[in-house]
């Protein structure tokens, strides 16, 4: 694993985060999709646009559910960047369809705002393939990000924690 607030490497790096405190699938009337961030969960994502904003974003790509979006709204201000939302970040989606997703930012840096269920299939996945070297039972708390190096021959090797801000 990289030291926390290790700059991204020139060749791009993916920023994985799972979407910051959303209110309570319990408590919520409507469709899960739409289901907005808590209070806290907007303060965790006005301190993710400062912990991120200086990594060299290039794009903002965002799970279509609203908590996920919401998520990275303040750093996509703050970088006068727009979210792109895919289905292949939301809730359930298939391995391959991120793992595509991840093979076509190559060389950019970017973000990918998702959710518990996809960041670990992700990362398992890398682990297999790649060899990414990752702690047991590892971390994926709400809001945390996971910051993916590549080496350069298009496998990701390296891997940070950073906490939820």
């Amino acid at each position: 694993m990289t030291p926390p607030g290790t700059p991204s490497p020139p060749g791009g790096a993916v920023l994985l985060v799972r979407h910051a405190k959303a209110g309570s699938r319990g408590e919520w009337d409507g469709p899960d999709h739409r289901r907005p961030l808590s209070k806290k969960g907007k303060a965790q994502a006005a301190r993710l646009a400062g912990q991120l904003g200086g990594r060299g974003v290039t794009r903002i790509l965002s799970s279509p559910y609203t908590r996920c979006v919401q998520t990275v709204e303040p750093l996509a201000a703050r970088l006068g960047l727009g979210v792109e939302e895919s289905d292949a970040l939301a809730e359930g989606a298939a391995e391959e369809d991120v793992a595509g997703l991840l093979a076509s930012l190559a060389g950019e840096t970017a973000v990918l705002c998702t959710h518990g269920d996809v960041i670990p299939t992700l990362l398992d996945r890398l682990a297999r393939r790649d060899g990414l070297r990752l702690p047991p039972g590892y971390p994926c708390a709400k809001g945390s990000t996971w910051a993916l190096h590549p080496d350069g021959g298009g496998r990701y090797t390296r891997a940070e924690y950073l906490p939820a801000p």
